[in-house]
C-alpha cells in the first residue's frame, strides 16, 4: 500500500474528485469553504470580492485536482491555490508595497498586551472583533503582508516570492504594519 508523505484525511474524497464525481466535490467544498473563505477575507478586506475569488479558487481547484499527487494535505494544497488568487486579485488593484531593500528598522514590539484575568469568552471574542476591525482600516499592504504572516503562516521569503517584493521589504511591511494595528488598539 503506498503512503504519501502528508496523511490527508480527504483523500476518499479527493480521489473521488479526480474521478469526476461531483457529489464528493460539493462534500470536499462544504469542508473547506469557511475556511478558504475566511483566508480570502483576511487578504482582500472585501466580502464581495473574497466570495468572487473564492469561487475562481475552487473551480480552479476542481479543474486541476487530478494534479494533486498528495505530497501536502489537499487543504494546504487549497490555500495555496485560494491565496495565490487573492494575492493576484490585488494585483489587478495595484497593491503598493515600497520596496525598501537596504534600510533597516528595529522591531518595537509596543506594550505587552496579554490579559492577566482569568479566561473570559465573551471577552475574547469582543477583542477578536476589535483586532478585526483595527486589521481593516490598515493601508492594505500592512494588511496583506500580516494576515500572510500571522494567519496562514508564510515567512518573510515565502512573503516576497508571492507579492514579488524582496524579504526586508515584507519585513519592514510586517513591523509597520503590525505597529500600526498596536496603535489602533491603543
Amino acid at each position: 500500500m503506498e503512503t504519501t508523505p502528508y496523511p490527508d484525511r480527504h483523500a476518499d474524497l479527493v480521489k473521488r474528485c479526480q474521478a469526476g464525481e461531483r457529489r464528493a466535490q460539493y462534500e470536499l467544498y462544504q469542508q473547506y469553504v469557511k475556511a478558504m473563505y475566511n483566508v480570502c477575507l483576511r487578504i482582500l478586506n472585501h466580502e464581495a470580492e473574497a466570495e468572487d475569488v473564492l469561487q475562481e479558487a475552487f473551480l480552479d481547484a476542481f479543474s486541476h485536482i487530478t494534479t494533486f499527487r498528495g505530497q501536502s494535505t489537499f487543504g494546504a494544497w487549497l490555500k495555496q491555490i485560494v491565496v495565490n488568487r487573492a494575492i493576484n486579485h490585488l494585483r489587478g488593484r495595484r497593491l503598493v508595497l515600497t520596496d525598501l531593500e537596504g534600510q533597516h528598522y528595529g522591531d518595537d514590539d509596543g506594550p505587552d498586551l496579554a490579559d492577566e484575568e482569568p479566561y473570559d469568552e465573551a471577552g475574547v471574542q469582543l477583542e477578536v472583533d476589535r483586532v478585526r476591525r483595527a486589521m481593516h482600516q490598515l493601508p492594505e499592504g500592512y494588511r496583506v503582508v500580516l494576515s500572510l504572516y500571522l494567519f496562514e503562516g508564510y515567512d518573510h521569503e515565502e512573503i516576497g516570492n508571492v507579492l514579488n517584493i524582496s524579504e526586508t521589504t515584507s519585513r519592514t511591511q510586517y513591523l509597520r504594519g503590525k505597529k500600526r494595528l498596536l496603535e489602533l488598539l491603543k
